[in-house]
């Protein structure tokens, strides 16, 4: 199949959204934000092996592929207006091509994010970039610097449950829990089909005083708002939100701990709150502690005090990550 082919056939969709003035077709792509808004744009990239193992479904692969671009849109407050694809591919299998086109169609419409181009070439393995356009009102993007002493700090969802996802998918682990298939099969949901907070951070734009997703982990993730922030933080580790799930993981096995702190790919969002803002159930956020300037910038303590050891997240650079 010839490349011009394989993207008429699987990636030529028409645009819904208004803000798209010209998708593909062209040789770039004509975005229109509301008047008064900043665009923001994000960008990642997902490799076989490294980022999803090579047996995950198509239509997983491209949900998370979008997903872990929207996320950061929804980490600064902002929506959704398109996306590019650039995806590399070892072999032209259309019956993967169609899966994934139907996946990745579907989170689109899911998330009113238009496709609108891209590149398509062979490569060694399978290898996809997204780069997501969103529009945020002008100077209300939530940053990672801005939190001040005093602030609530607050997480979506649960965190963990994609790090022991990942445990289990790869096998790397020589004792892993004897969990029932029901929530073997949540813990690899949780890792395949991330949930773009998309709603939560619109709602707290203008009011957060700071965020970020949490990508490579939940200690890592807050050190880095830290640092920008010029402060320290104490949190109480029994408050972080798990699920059911998890909790029977770290029932059988306590030291699985490290992981869920230190693993990553959650893609909840971390938010400092003003100490004042009451929270609305709607929005899913959990209280896990404070920012303070108590202790040296970027340290993070437990509810008692004590400062927690220096955790490692997901690093590319490494072998593993966390």
């Amino acid at each position: 199949m010839q490349e011009f082919d394989l993207i008429h056939r699987y990636f030529d969709w028409a645009p819904a959204n208004p803000e798209v003035a010209l998708a593909g077709g062209d040789d770039a792509a004509i975005l229109a934000p509301p008047p008064g808004q900043h665009v923001v744009i994000a960008t990642d990239m997902l490799i076989a092996g490294r980022h999803f193992p090579e047996s995950t479904a198509p239509d997983a692969i491209a949900h998370k592929a979008l997903a872990v671009n929207l996320s950061d849109l929804a980490a600064m407050g902002a929506a959704p207006l398109g996306f590019t694809l650039s995806l590399g591919l070892p072999e032209t299998n259309e019956s993967w091509l169609q899966r994934f086109s139907s996946g990745l169609r579907a989170a689109a419409d899911r998330w009113g994010c238009d496709l609108v181009g891209g590149d398509t070439v062979r490569a060694p393995q399978l290898t996809l970039s997204i780069t997501v356009f969103g529009s945020v009102p002008a100077g209300k993007a939530i940053r990672r610097s801005g939190a001040r002493p005093g602030d609530q700090l607050a997480v979506t969802g649960t965190i963990g449950d994609a790090a022991l996802g990942l445990m289990l998918a790869l096998g790397t682990e020589h004792a892993l829990p004897d969990l029932s298939r029901s929530d073997r099969d949540y813990l690899l949901d949780r890792l395949d089909r991330p949930e773009p907070r998309l709603s939560v951070g619109q709602a707290l734009c203008g009011v957060a005083t700071a965020g970020l997703d949490v990508s490579d982990g939940l200690l890592q993730d807050l050190g880095h708002m830290l640092s920008a922030s010029g402060l320290s933080a104490r949190i109480d580790l029994d408050a972080i939100p798990l699920s059911l799930a998890a909790r029977r993981w770290l029932d059988a096995q306590p030291a699985a701990i490290d992981r869920v702190l230190g693993g990553g790919d959650d893609y909840e969002l971390l938010l400092a709150l003003p100490p004042e803002l009451p929270l609305d159930p709607a929005w899913g956020l959990t209280v896990i502690g404070r920012l303070d300037n108590v202790g040296p910038v970027g340290e993070i303590r437990e509810r008692g005090g004590r400062p927690l050891p220096g955790q490692r997240g997901y690093d590319h650079f490494t072998e593993e990550g966390a």
